[in-house]
């Protein structure tokens, strides 16, 4: 069916949209990503999409057709980390790097993959430019104990495209929904990803659920999916769709957090991220628990796999 009919039909109003079916979403997410629909029916498709919000079954039909279409990765030896990193820091540091180290250092392979949405922001790509973390430019093999990262383009230039139509219209589209869940490995993955508004958990579980997802869901920081340094929150973890809570979010703020820098620069973060690792400065006990919960989904998933 041509756009302009999709289009119709979420382009009502939050009341008078009709959602759409899986088969639906996939085959209009993939008219989008394959680029064969004019830059000014893409608008359209945002802005209803924006108002309308997305259901469960939607968001499985545009990872239908966004899986069915990535440059994906070769699979690991132990099951990927997956970290899509694509608002930034804003006001506090980007520590989504220094995640990504800390799972490496227990020997997992990790991909961290995003792109410049906000021109503002300071980009976790940057910061592991800074600690001669080289990007990729093609899908390939990462090796356990290993941390690369790679720009959306080199995943799918169309999806790239659609994230920067933001620049554009000035709000997100279901392009950022699906690459915080998607998983362009080719093999066993946990996708660690996270969620701002609470009213978007139940549509997220339910999407883990009818894909079969393994993957770690918390309140982001800033967007990001590094645990906010400062408090606890509660990880639900999912292994092949199955749901269970890890741990339920722990009262409080610290209110000191030794060596945390105020500045949010590439080489200020830098900077913190190796004095952690280190050992020169603590672990925020945030990330610690959030290792904690993604090196036990990965061994879950290792052993799913095994015979």
């Amino acid at each position: 069916m041509g756009i302009s009919q999709y289009i119709k039909e979420i382009g009502r109003g939050p009341r008078g949209s009709r959602p759409l079916t899986r088969e639906q979403a996939a085959d209009l997410f993939g008219q989008v990503l394959d680029g064969t629909v004019t830059d000014l029916e893409i608008g359209a498709f945002c802005l209803a999409m924006r108002i309308k919000g997305e259901t469960a079954e939607e968001m499985c039909g545009f990872l239908d057709a966004t899986h069915q279409r990535l440059a994906l990765l070769p699979a690991s030896d132990r099951p990927l980390i997956v970290l899509p990193s694509y608002n930034g820091a804003r006001k506090l540091p980007v520590l989504t790097p220094l995640l990504a180290l800390l799972l490496a250092r227990e020997g997992l392979p990790v991909l961290l993959h995003g792109m410049r949405t906000e021109a503002r922001r300071v980009l976790a790509s940057d910061v592991l430019v800074a600690l001669d973390v080289p990007a990729l430019t093609a899908p390939e093999k990462i090796a356990d104990g290993q941390v690369r990262h790679i720009h959306t383009q080199h995943l799918h230039a169309g999806l790239a495209r659609l994230l920067a139509v933001r620049e554009v219209v000035g709000l997100r589209n279901p392009g950022h929904s699906a690459v915080k869940l998607m998983n362009p490995c080719a093999g066993p993955a946990v996708v660690v990803t996270s969620y701002t508004h609470p009213e978007y958990f139940e549509m997220l579980q339910a999407t883990f659920h009818m894909l079969g997802m393994t993957a770690l869901l918390s309140r982001g920081l800033e967007g990001e999916v590094a645990a906010d340094p400062r408090r606890t929150p509660r990880y639900d973890g999912f292994v092949q769709g199955v749901h269970s809570v890890l741990q339920e979010q722990q009262p409080g703020t610290v209110a000191d957090l030794p060596g945390l820098p105020a500045e949010i620069d590439v080489a200020t973060t830098a900077a913190y991220t190796r004095r952690v690792l280190a050992g020169e400065l603590p672990v925020p006990p945030a990330m610690e628990r959030q290792v904690e919960h993604i090196l036990r989904l990965a061994d879950q998933t290792a052993s799913e796999k095994s015979p």
